[in-house]
């Protein structure tokens, strides 16, 4: 590995991924990374830190972003953005450590999985992606009006750009909306294109009289199969995380 030199800073960011981006370029530049990384939203002063405002730079972004398909693999890049898409502290660190030594190393990097930060890397990017497989499953539609459909989700991880994407190919040709309530962020698609916005603004209308008789079609159907004496709710939360359950039809009261 490369013996980069740890300077006693702690380096605060957007919080975005061209952020992070932005600081992988600085760092290559000067040979030397900080002792931590925290994003805007996490910043607390402490006095006893040596904090460093880092502003986000697209060109530099740019760079980074091209220069890890070029020289590294396009794996590495993919690594990176379902990692940094993780909900895992101090995911920041390791990646910029993994893309740093990547530069030098070059697509050998990814084979070195008893290197704890690109281990790390490895293990939240499984994280991300198998929550997102998850609710590729679980996630259920209402008719909203308008001939509009809505979804709302609560993940761990910030899976609602792939989400949204699986469901664009699935139907592309339906108006849908999928809403992180953990994060108050929406996916919208109106069959053309799609955008991910605050949902701050995002004004929703009750559910159509339709949807209403479908959804009690579905509790019926769903109460009706089940065989009371072989209920085993512990069997069943390792199949569906209770987490999950506040978004699924059958089981909203």
């Amino acid at each position: 590995m490369f013996n980069w030199n740890v300077i006693e800073k702690t380096y605060v960011y957007d919080g975005s991924f061209e952020g992070l981006l932005t600081m992988v370029f600085n760092c290559y530049i000067q040979k030397t990374i900080p002792c931590k990384i925290i994003s805007q939203d996490e910043f607390a002063q402490n006095f006893l830190e040596n904090f460093e405002n880092k502003q986000t730079e697209e060109e530099k972004a740019s760079r980074i972003f091209h220069g890890i398909v070029k020289n590294i693999s396009y794996d590495t890049l993919y690594n990176s953005y379902y990692a940094f898409l993780s909900n895992t502290k101090e995911k920041e660190m390791a990646i910029l450590k993994y893309l740093l030594n990547g530069f030098v190393i070059g697509p050998k990097i990814n084979t070195m999985l008893s290197i704890d930060f690109v281990f790390s890397v490895y293990a939240m990017r499984k994280k991300t992606l198998s929550e997102a497989h998850k609710l590729k499953g679980l996630l259920r539609f209402m008719e909203i009006g308008n001939n509009v459909f809505y979804a709302s989700i609560h993940p761990t991880h910030n899976v609602l750009e792939n989400v949204g994407h699986h469901f664009i190919k699935r139907l592309p040709m339906q108006n849908f909306i999928i809403h992180d309530k953990n994060r108050n962020i929406a996916f919208l698609y109106n069959t053309t294109e799609y955008v991910i916005r605050d949902d701050s603004t995002l004004l929703l209308p009750n559910i159509s009289e339709e949807e209403k008789k479908y959804q009690m079609l579905w509790k019926t159907f769903f109460d009706t199969i089940a065989i009371k004496e072989r209920t085993n709710p512990r069997l069943q939360m390792q199949f569906m995380p209770k987490k999950y359950w506040q978004d699924l039809t059958e089981f909203i009261q």
